[in-house]
């Protein structure tokens, strides 16, 4: 039988917020100079939907700019976090690497299931060297849906999960989880709100914490 815990990225293994503020601006400033923006960059409003795909946060955030203006701000974008994660702007949560040790020795599989794009995702897994205990990163670009469910059924699919858990920070993980028939562990982190989080079945205030829910899920199997 295959164990395995999928993890979100931003939010729960990641510290976006380190990099969020630093590349928005550097993103919108760009905007301003071409006159494409007046004001702040919309940080808040960012913070509010954190964790649905990109598309749909530039849909909301520029809902003037054609698709093609949101492709070139989503590519810039992209460009100025990257540049800050490998400037070492970003941090991991406290105890991320801790956990995913104790979870492979404990015969789990580890993946990464994220709403972020690849090249994104893997500069955090490869600067962060992440790589000695993630069997796969996925994003959710490789899903046509553009839906975390679908994501995680393809992992669940690929390799052969029969047993486990989702941790994540917001309800796209929580849904996740429970419409693939695994755990939903709901992680009380920077973008998290209390009313998704209640429909977890597993709330967690540190990664650390994830090692008193794994038992529950000994000996559990899913459909």
């Amino acid at each position: 039988m295959t164990k395995a815990i999928i993890f979100d990225m931003d939010g729960t293994l990641f510290q976006t917020n380190q990099v969020l503020e630093a590349s928005l601006e550097d993103t919108f400033q760009k905007l301003r100079k071409i006159n494409k923006w007046e004001g702040d960059a919309p940080l808040a409003e960012y913070q509010q939907i954190m964790g649905v795909p990109l598309p749909k946060v530039w849909e909301t955030l520029l809902p003037e700019f054609t698709p093609y203006e949101r492709n070139e701000v989503d590519a810039l974008f992209l460009d100025r976090l990257i540049s800050h994660i490998k400037n070492g702007r970003g941090a991991l949560y406290p105890g991320v690497k801790e956990t995913m040790g104790q979870l492979t020795n404990q015969g789990f599989s580890v993946s990464i299931a994220s709403n972020g794009l690849k090249r994104y995702l893997q500069t955090i897994v490869e600067y962060y060297r992440l790589n000695s205990w993630v069997t796969e990163t996925f994003s959710i670009e490789q899903i046509d849906s553009l839906d975390k469910s679908s994501l995680v059924q393809e992992i669940i699919r690929k390799h052969h999960i029969q047993e486990g858990a989702v941790v994540g920070d917001r309800l796209s993980d929580i849904r996740a989880a429970k419409e693939n028939g695994l755990t939903a562990v709901g992680c009380r982190f920077d973008f998290a709100q209390e009313e998704e989080l209640a429909q977890a079945d597993h709330v967690i205030e540190d990664l650390r914490e994830l090692k008193h829910v794994l038992p529950l899920l000994e000996g559990t199997t899913y459909p």
